[in-house]
Formats: structure tokens, C-alpha cells, sequence
């Protein structure tokens, strides 16, 4: 996939993401994952703000985990 084509499918993810709720963060979770790993492996600089949003999304999914354990 061409670099152009990877920044702009980040760019719909983050407008996509953008005031979206907890269940549509961690349902597009995965994808910016994949972007990011499409970027490093086509040696493309991944943007500090994606890498953050994926922190981010990341958490969600974690914490999300731990909401659900039984006590």
C-alpha cells in the first residue's frame, strides 16, 4: 500500500474515532494497530499523534478487560 494511502486511511480512522464512544474505540482498536504496523514495516514515520492514539485505544481495550472481571 502506497504511504499516501496508509496516512489517509489513519486520517479516516482518527476522524472516525474523534468523540466516538467507548464500544467504537475498541472496535477500531485493531485497525489502527494495523495501520501503524503497515507503516513501520514499509519504513513510513508513523506520526507521534497516531502512536498516542493507539496508547490510547490500547487502554480502552484494557481497561475494558478488567471492568468485566467477576469480584
Amino acid at each position: 500500500m502506497p504511504r499516501i494511502d496508509l496516512y489517509s486511511e489513519a486520517e479516516q480512522l482518527e476522524k472516525k474515532l474523534k468523540g466516538a464512544s467507548v464500544d467504537t474505540r475498541l472496535a477500531l482498536q485493531p485497525s489502527v494497530t494495523k495501520v501503524i504496523e503497515k507503516m513501520r514495516l514499509q519504513g513510513v514515520e508513523v506520526p507521534a499523534r497516531l502512536r498516542r492514539l493507539d496508547a490510547a485505544l490500547c487502554e480502552d481495550v484494557m481497561e475494558a478487560r478488567f471492568d468485566n472481571l467477576p469480584v
